[in-house]
């Protein structure tokens, strides 16, 4: 496993059923094979300021956004790799920036009063990520636990195209650690998924005809902002929020 790794690609988002998704695996078939994780269970924290600044604008939908969250495959403990990513996305082109550490280190390096350890070779990446809490102040902190069962395919047709597909999107915003279980509210219907296509250019025809044909279209998804607005509307209803 690589330390540092940088992505630069498009990331285009559906929502479909099991059905669906079926049809999708023989659709597939000669084209995409399961990638060396296969079927794995992802973990991530997602970091923002005490008054939601960062979701708050990834919601607007500006021409500019950026996040950072840490991930793990897996229940994470003290001493497994996790991804400290800094994920940013400009004119639909997402850039994903990240590091691998253990969970414990991960953890304290990105409290705001320390820093992030990193080896010789990751200093750049190191820097974003310290310019990044700077940037941010000293309420930067986790803020949503986000759980799904991911499915990863690569190409095996030569093309440069990945696809995942993601189920069971959980949610919370009490117990944020990689070390506790995954648990929480659904943040789509659990018959549904997240179909994502990733790609640093275009789609190949064979999945261009099998959207048209399932009428499947893209949709602006975003999985923490979509548990931020179910939170929104959760405090709206029990009058729990201090701003809405």
């Amino acid at each position: 496993m690589d330390a540092k790794m940088t992505f630069k690609r498009y990331e285009l988002k559906y929502v479909i059923n099991r059905e669906q998704r079926d049809a999708l695996l023989k659709a597939m078939e000669g084209h995409l094979a399961l990638d060396m994780f296969g079927h794995s269970t992802i973990r991530n924290l997602y970091y923002d300021t005490d008054d939601w600044r960062l979701v708050r604008r990834s919601i607007e939908k500006p021409w500019y956004k950026e996040k950072l969250r840490v991930r793990s495959y897996g229940l994470a403990s003290d001493t497994s790799p996790v991804f400290v990513e800094l994920k940013k996305k400009y004119e639909k082109v997402v850039y994903k920036r990240r590091l691998a550490l253990p969970c414990e280190a991960a953890m304290e390096g990105l409290q705001p009063e320390n820093i992030l350890p990193a080896a010789p070779t990751d200093k750049q990446i190191g820097r974003e990520i310290e310019a990044f809490k700077q940037f941010y102040g000293p309420t930067l902190a986790p803020a949503v636990f986000l759980s799904y069962e991911r499915e990863a395919y690569y190409p095996i047709d030569g093309i440069d195209f990945r696809l995942t597909i993601d189920e069971n999107l959980l949610w919370r915003m009490d117990n944020v650690d990689l070390r506790a279980p995954a648990g929480g509210e659904f943040i789509i219907p659990p018959e549904d998924m997240i179909l994502e296509v990733k790609t640093p250019g275009g789609i190949p025809m064979w999945m261009v005809r099998f959207l048209s044909e399932h009428k499947i279209y893209q949709t602006s998804f975003s999985k923490y902002g979509t548990a931020y607005q179910q939170w929104l509307m959760d405090g709206k209803k029990t009058g729990g929020l201090l701003y809405a």
